[in-house]
């Protein structure tokens, strides 16, 4: 793949470092580039970087109407060495193209993906914020383009990544649980559906749950399954919990779950971890029974944004409420987050390939 480079003048682009004054925010922040391919007459064509902006669309452009586009997360970090490493991005191409298939996307080879992001970063390196437990979020998605309002999968899409300057997810330090909502009302996914993709649409269905829940108090929604009988996931990471021996429990991935990258990377760390950590199917009854009995003693949600977030209790839609533990954060979501953060930032070796420098690419 040969990228095309349409930069700014360099008078416009950053020429330093970017150093933050205060707090630079989760997501807010763009940087000057994104890179853009299109896909037309059956393959992926014009590769290119050029500056962030907006897209001219006709207003029967597909995605618009029938929601056909999905996206991606991931993160790149600044090491002591001052190079920008990507964290696992090979993961989050594969996991595109299974969402792709979920909504008939056409496939996009996993090395081009890599390859975008990298001569992305690489172009626009000024902009990762020189400030603690900062990162450079990395947003990849595709949407359809055609002009055509059939309800069938359109024959033009758009892949486009863009770079948001983002600071640490917890300003305050890794110290405050959160509080879920149990519903039995609202539902994330069924089966047969689009659950394990990362779909536009399946985040647009979720707002309406997570305004019930920030109502009563919670952070966000622990969806169930359909018959309200099994855990399955939050609204925006996957959900686990950890047994008074230690061991590391996440739901068995179905298809109205999406397969977090963080959670899929935790259990390949189960020996650095020194615990086991293992999938099976959750019921939410005995769920309920063993965190009373003390059976389970610390639960939390994993993903991207927050790589872990530390759960102290839960509350139903009658307003019963469960207290996990002590309702803290315990010893081992503390020691979770800081071994994954540690080789996310180069502190400490992770598995070969894990993080990957960013080459210099472009003068």
């Amino acid at each position: 793949m040969e990228i095309k480079y349409n930069l700014k003048p360099s008078s416009q682009r950053r020429s330093e470092p970017f150093v933050p004054e205060g707090d630079v925010g989760f997501g807010v922040h763009r940087t000057d580039h994104m890179f853009v391919m299109d896909f037309y007459d059956g393959e992926w064509r014009d590769p290119r970087i050029e500056p962030y902006g907006p897209f001219e669309l006709m207003p029967g452009t597909m995605s618009l109407h029938y929601g056909q586009a999905i996206f991606e997360g991931a993160k790149a970090f600044m090491h002591d060495d001052g190079e920008i490493y990507t964290f696992r991005i090979n993961k989050n191409a594969e996991r595109m193209n299974r969402s792709g298939e979920i909504v008939c996307i056409p496939h996009l080879p996993e090395d081009m993906q890599v390859k975008a992001i990298q001569a992305l970063i690489d172009v626009d390196r000024l902009w990762f914020p020189r400030q603690p437990g900062a990162c450079l979020y990395i947003r990849p998605f595709i949407f359809a383009t055609e002009d055509r309002l059939s309800v069938s999968p359109s024959n033009r899409y758009t892949f486009c990544v863009m770079l948001s300057p983002s600071g640490a997810y917890y300003k305050s330090g890794f110290s405050n649980a959160i509080r879920l909502l149990i519903s039995t009302k609202y539902h994330r996914a069924v089966s047969g559906g689009t659950g394990a993709s990362k779909a536009a649409g399946n985040y647009a269905a979720s707002l309406r749950a997570a305004k019930a829940a920030a109502d009563m108090g919670a952070a966000q929604v622990l969806y169930l399954d359909a018959n309200n009988q099994q855990i399955e996931e939050v609204g925006a990471m996957n959900h686990f919990h950890v047994l008074k021996d230690g061991t590391v429990i996440i739901p068995k991935f179905t298809d109205t779950i999406l397969k977090s990258i963080t959670s899929l990377s935790i259990m390949e760390l189960s020996e650095m971890l020194g615990c086991e950590v293992r999938q099976e199917t959750v019921m939410l009854d005995k769920f309920i029974a063993d965190i009373e009995a003390g059976e389970i003693v610390e639960a939390g949600g994993f993903g991207t944004a927050a790589v872990v977030s530390p759960v102290g209790s839960y509350i139903f839609e009658d307003g019963r409420t469960v207290t996990v533990g002590d309702g803290e954060v315990g010893p081992k979501v503390k020691r979770i987050y800081q071994l994954f953060t540690d080789i996310q930032n180069g502190k400490v070796q992770g598995p070969e390939d894990w993080v990957v420098q960013v080459p210099h690419l472009h003068a």
